[in-house]
């Protein structure tokens, strides 16, 4: 192994190692490998920003710009007034969110159908447990059946054409993606009922779902905490406190020393519905709201989206609340590291805030933040009801179904939404989910270079001595096993980057057409069921859903061993 070789795989596993830990963000750490690879002589300096120009990100970033126009347009919204109970609501609206996935990226397919979804949950006592999680898994699951359905595709096609000359077909996905998609959505959809039962038999005008949140509020004289050791708190009232400030200092020493006094305020964790109980009962009071008796005042949930400018921020910086008049008044928060008063907290992708104050302003608020209301909300513009959008994007569609290349065609659309104003593209290009793009920018070239220094022959060669990969069904076999085994950790986009290279060795080792190999790449790394924070939808859901690491893994096992094995019999019914 040369020393290009050995540095380009210690560099990769050091990137996929923080990407998975979540640490930095992810921008942050693309750009470090890219400069890093260059320093390490992966590429010359003429290399380093190719990727921005490769025509797989400009068409992410079309369809990116294109989706913010057909997310106004609400056109489902109507689907939340009635609808059928149970299996077919839980499966109608992730058949949906997986039709719609087909055309767009995951996350913008997510966020049309999320609301529809958690409407028609509360209207009809179903817990949204069962709803948020099939959802996320059918907006991957749909993004395998089209060319333009996810990233990880585009790359995929795009390497196959600098191998070839020739690129995949808009469709040729479908093939395997569509009964993989169909099968996976059906049985998730069954599944979540006996995974997650409505123990509770809510009425149908409450939202049987529980989350866990993080709130700051004072003792009123009448508590029945007044005198409470904060250890006691947990037994007796179900939360868990994290600090107590008396006055305007925090009270230190054993939660079995410390008693909670009138006037105290308390920083606490637990349910959702928890809360509101203490609040009925006087145990617990929040300050009131200047616009609390104004009549638009309202409350609202928001879940913070990856493209959030909220990403990193701390509660009492957010002047884009404050400024108008809106408090957060709760955050429930995926992984809670609680320290010093609420204000402090910092805020994640997939943290849900609770938001008071006058309707209208938490509406502009929430649109030029980019978070996702869960709930309904003044919007700070009347929804645009035009079809001439989804017309348009159809006729892109169409234009790269017919051998039109994707980010040609998607310029157009883009060019004449901006022109019938439906588009302000300087603002949209403000609200792009940049770190998304950089990250798959900069990884481009270190994914070339898995090429170039003969990594992937290496590994390939490795790899040969485990599985006998002449044999094309061993080979693509291994390929998507190897994908599924490593998107649960990282994006779908590094793993298609990273695995293209070598699923092509392997099939130049073979003497075989590299096809089947490059779908099972793609495949693979979309067939993330397993953890939360392999792709962005699955940590929205885990917040919206209020989910355990857990729940993942025992609704998730089943599915990803049946997609694993139609997947592959797919494969070589109509690529080997």
């Amino acid at each position: 192994m040369t020393f290009e070789q050995a540095s380009l795989l210690i560099l990769l596993l050091a990137m996929l190692v923080l990407f998975s830990l979540e640490r930095f963000r992810i921008e942050v750490v693309s750009i470090a490998g890219l400069l890093a690879g260059h320093a390490l002589g992966l590429y010359p300096a003429d290399q380093i920003f190719t990727g921005f120009a490769s025509p797989v990100v400009v068409t992410v970033v079309e369809i990116l710009l294109i989706v913010q126009v057909l997310a106004r347009a609400k056109l489902f919204d109507s689907l939340a007034a009635a609808g059928p109970s149970g299996f077919q609501v839980i499966s109608g609206t992730s058949l949906l969110t997986g039709f719609i996935s087909i055309f767009m990226n995951n996350i913008g397919a997510f966020a049309i159908t999320l609301p529809v979804a958690l409407r028609l949950g509360t209207a009809l006592a179903i817990p949204h447990r069962q709803l948020v999680m099939p959802v996320s898994f059918a907006a991957l699951l749909g993004g395998l059946v089209s060319l333009i359905g996810t990233p990880a595709n585009l790359l995929v096609s795009d390497a196959l054409t600098k191998a070839t000359g020739a690129s995949f077909h808009f469709f040729d996905f479908a093939y395997v993606g569509l009964p993989v998609a169909i099968a996976g959505i059906l049985l998730i959809s069954f599944r979540v009922q006996r995974l997650f039962p409505d123990l509770d038999d809510a009425p149908a005008t409450v939202s049987p779902a529980t989350r866990r949140i993080v709130v700051e509020r004072r003792i009123p004289d009448v508590s029945p905490l007044i005198g409470v050791r904060l250890s006691d708190c947990p037994q007796r009232f179900g939360i868990k406190p994290h600090a107590l400030i008396r006055g305007d200092n925090f009270v230190f020493g054993p939660l079995d020393q410390s008693v909670i006094e009138a006037g105290d305020v308390l920083l606490a964790e637990g349910g959702d519905t928890v809360f509101v109980g203490l609040a009925a009962a006087q145990a617990l009071m929040a300050d009131a709201h200047p616009h609390g008796l104004q009549p638009d005042f309202t409350r609202v949930e928001a879940v913070v989206m990856p493209e959030s400018t909220l990403v990193g921020s701390r509660i009492r910086s957010l002047e884009i609340f404050h400024s108008r008049g809106v408090a957060v008044t709760a955050l429930s928060m995926r992984a809670p590291r609680i320290e010093g008063r609420f204000l402090d907290l910092q805020l994640s992708i997939g943290d849900i805030l609770t938001l008071e104050g006058p309707r209208m302003a938490i509406a502009e608020a929430l649109e030029e933040s980019e978070c996702l209301p869960l709930a309904s909300a003044a919007s700070s513009e009347p929804a645009s009801l035009s079809l001439r959008p989804f017309a348009l994007f159809a006729c892109g569609i169409a234009a790269s179904a017919a051998g039109l290349r994707p980010d040609v065609s998607f310029a157009g659309v883009v060019l004449v939404l901006a022109l019938l104003n439906h588009l302000n593209i300087r603002q949209a290009m403000a609200d792009l989910n940049w770190p998304i793009i950089i990250m798959l920018a900069a990884m481009i070239p270190i994914g070339q270079a898995v090429a170039t220094t003969g990594a992937a022959e290496t590994i390939a060669g490795w790899l040969s001595v485990v599985v006998p990969i002449t044999h094309p069904l061993f080979g693509v076999a291994l390929i998507l096993f190897l994908a599924m085994a490593l998107t649960p950790f990282v994006n779908n986009a590094t793993v298609a980057i990273v695995l293209t290279p070598i699923a092509l060795e392997f099939a130049r080792a073979g003497q075989h057409a590299p096809h089947a190999y490059l779908i099972a790449v793609a495949a693979g790394a979309s067939l993330d069921f397993l953890t939360p924070f392999g792709h962005h939808n699955n940590t929205l859901a885990m917040g919206i859903g209020g989910y355990r690491f857990s729940d993942f893994l025992r609704a998730g096992w089943p599915l990803a061993v049946t997609s694993y094995g139609l997947a592959l019999f797919l494969l070589a019914l109509f690529w080997l």
